[in-house]
């Protein structure tokens, strides 16, 4: 029995230790990126209680039309000479009396402000909603751009480290040469100064690969990033179709699919409902009112026998006198408004001028879309043939370092020229990794105006 439990006990032990490496080697995809930060981005939490908020508004605005229904009570001591509200006498005693009613009011007509009310809260809601999916978009660009810049940094540490093994191999060759009497000792001295100038730049490229993932890890909202790291799988997109596309094309289809236009035609019929929310306030308003109201007393009452003498006796019962002295109420009530201290009025004024600022706001949403959009377009083809540009370039820098090194090793080109030659190299490549991940990001971009999400889900 005992070698049973330490064989459970060792196993849940390796158990556990495969998991907990398992979870500190994970490596992290753009689209677990942003569905992590989507789930857990303090901005997008906060957008989304006020979704819930405008939801509570809309069910106070369909409160609006149901009535009101309340009820009221009291008790009270009267000491000296009172009327009792029974009998309507006045006497000299203490008297408890107790009064209870409900009552009821429901709005007829208010100038169709409860139906303006409602209406409005329903495009609160859809304004609340197309805001969260902005933040949502929002927050997905803004991952995988750091994503991106991760990627970058880390082909970039992998370059500084490729061309110190070359340079380090160079300085052995270098050595070799020397002893030979091939070069001359200071070149040897110069290919040190390269590997030396290299170890830096391998220190510069790991601090810059450990901000941007720490960039990345605090914007996915991670409180321990020690371990964090991303997938590295290629990202480069074999097909640009959104090229093939016009800018104009592009502007159009954005008018559609864009939320930032969505938020901004639905904050103008918000505006055009308070307007009529305002003006509701001109109108005459019918409220329909009932209420039940009842009493009782709890002094001695008089009484007369047969001959008309008066006697006191005890007070009826409290539920006898309740129904004894019931009474009703209903009817309707008519308010017109003739002169409020200008509130209503200026409520009007400020609301149409609410609405024109809301009319401004949308044209120039519209106008800062189609800057944006042709802004991205251009961008994204640019950085397309900086990036073809850039690969053209190192191919010929290679070529260039291939027969420089030829000639270095023969002894027919100084030091000082070779590792010119090998540091342009190392430049073009680093150009290349640089166009290359401005180039996805910026594709990402146009595409994103166009409609396509960030991450495809498959």
């Amino acid at each position: 029995m005992r070698k049973n439990k330490i064989t459970l006990l060792l196993f849940a032990f390796f158990l556990f230790l495969s998991l907990l490496s398992q979870a500190q080697s994970k490596k992290w995809t753009l689209s677990e990126c942003v569905d992590y930060a989507i789930k857990n981005n303090i901005s997008i939490q906060q957008s989304e209680l006020e979704t819930e908020s405008a939801a509570i508004q809309k069910k106070s605005a369909i409160g609006n039309f149901l009535p009101s229904l309340n009820a009221n009570g009291s008790h009270s001591w009267n000491i000296g000479l009172n009327q009792n509200i029974t009998t309507g006498l006045l006497e000299n005693q203490t008297t408890q009396f107790t009064s209870a009613g409900i009552s009821s009011n429901v709005a007829i007509y208010n100038g169709m402000q409860n139906q303006n009310r409602l209406r409005k809260a329903n495009l609160s809601i859809l304004a609340a909603q197309y805001q969260l999916s902005k933040i949502k978009e929002d927050v997905s660009l803004n991952v995988a751009n750091a994503f991106l810049q991760v990627l970058f940094n880390k082909e970039n540490l992998k370059v500084q480290k490729e061309q110190l093994a070359n340079n380090e191999k160079q300085l052995l060759r270098s050595q070799e040469l020397v002893n030979a009497g091939v070069v001359p000792r200071g070149d040897l001295l110069d290919i040190k100064a390269t590997v030396a100038t290299n170890n830096q730049s391998i220190v510069a490229a790991e601090n810059a690969l450990l901000i941007s993932k720490l960039s990345l890890a605090q914007l996915l909202q991670f409180k321990d990033f020690a371990d964090f790291d991303i997938s590295e799988m290629d990202y480069v997109q074999k097909d640009n179709a959104i090229l093939m596309q016009t800018p104009s094309a592009v502007y159009q289809k954005a008018k559609e699919e864009r939320v930032e236009l969505k938020i901004a035609k639905t904050n103008l019929d918000i505006a055009e409902r308070d307007v009529k929310i305002a003006k509701g306030a001109y109108q005459p308003s019918i409220q329909g009112f009932y209420s039940l109201n009842t009493r009782a007393a709890y002094s001695d009452r008089i009484i007369f026998d047969a001959l008309g003498n008066p006697s006191f006796a005890p007070a009826l019962p409290v539920l006898n006198q309740f129904d004894t002295n019931k009474g009703h109420s209903f009817g309707l009530q008519l308010t017109i408004p003739i002169f409020n201290g200008f509130s209503a009025k200026n409520n009007v004024t400020l609301s149409k001028i609410a609405l024109e600022q809301s009319k401004l706001a949308f044209s120039q949403q519209e106008l800062d879309l189609e800057r944006n959009i042709f802004t991205a377009f251009t961008d994204a083809k640019g950085a397309v043939k900086a990036h073809e540009s850039a690969i053209t370039a190192l191919e010929a820098r290679q070529e260039a370092f291939n027969y420089a090194k030829e000639k270095y090793d023969v002894g027919m080109m100084n030091a000082f020229d070779f590792n010119q030659s090998q540091t342009l190299l190392a430049n073009a490549k680093s150009e290349v990794i640089r166009t290359k991940y401005d180039y996805i990001f910026k594709i990402k971009v146009l595409e994103f105006y166009f409609g396509i999400p960030i991450i495809q889900k498959q």
